[in-house]
């Protein structure tokens, strides 16, 4: 009884390091704010994805199975929140004189994205589905899919955010930022599109 350890921080890398909504926001808080000035955004971030492991692994996942219209709602309003999010991004305009824009958005913005993240919800269920041997005690399956996602996220999370600023730091005003931009937006609706359908 127990959790496939190396298997899923090998699985937990790929998923926290690879594009998808948390990422995009993160790349593009850092783009618009400044990594320092982002930091508090990444924290929650990162506490954020710790709202859904602990009630999956206490029990969430059986009402999944009782009452499966929750989560097919849950999953569509929260690609809806995504998609909103990737249009924010695409119109989104890069400022490297960051004294001239508004406050970033703090810990508690951060707090709601993995919850509203169908790509966060995918990993977590998989993670438990495929990685815990049946049996294994809630507590000890629970914790060290938590503390192996937050491993992953110390890492990828902050360094999301710093690209975000450095890409800022030389397109910002080019006619690449636009385009830029525009990618963004795009791999966030399709990293969400890929989870959803």
């Amino acid at each position: 009884m127990s959790v496939a350890v190396i298997s899923f921080g090998i699985f937990a890398a790929s998923q926290v390091g690879t594009p998808g909504p948390a990422n995009m926001a993160l790349l593009a808080t850092g783009a618009r704010f400044g990594f320092r000035a982002a930091l508090p955004f990444v924290v929650g971030v990162a506490l954020g994805k710790q709202l859904i492991i602990w009630p999956i692994g206490f029990g969430l996942m059986e009402l999944a199975e009782t009452v499966p219209s929750v989560f097919v709602t849950l999953k569509w309003i929260s690609a809806a929140y995504i998609c909103w999010l990737a249009w924010k991004v695409a119109n989104l305009r890069l400022n490297t004189d960051r004294d001239l824009v508004s406050a970033a958005p703090g810990f508690k913005a951060g707090l709601l994205v993995h919850p509203l993240n169908p790509k966060a919800w995918a990993m977590i269920v998989a993670g438990f589905t495929n990685f815990v041997t049946p049996g294994t005690p809630a507590l000890q399956a629970t914790a060290t899919i938590a503390i192996c996602l937050l491993g992953a996220q110390a890492i990828f999370h902050p360094m999301w955010t710093y690209a975000g600023d450095r890409i800022a730091q030389t397109v910002a005003g080019k006619p690449a930022e636009r385009y830029l931009m525009l990618t963004l937006a795009a791999l966030t609706v399709a990293s969400v599109l890929y989870v959803v359908l």
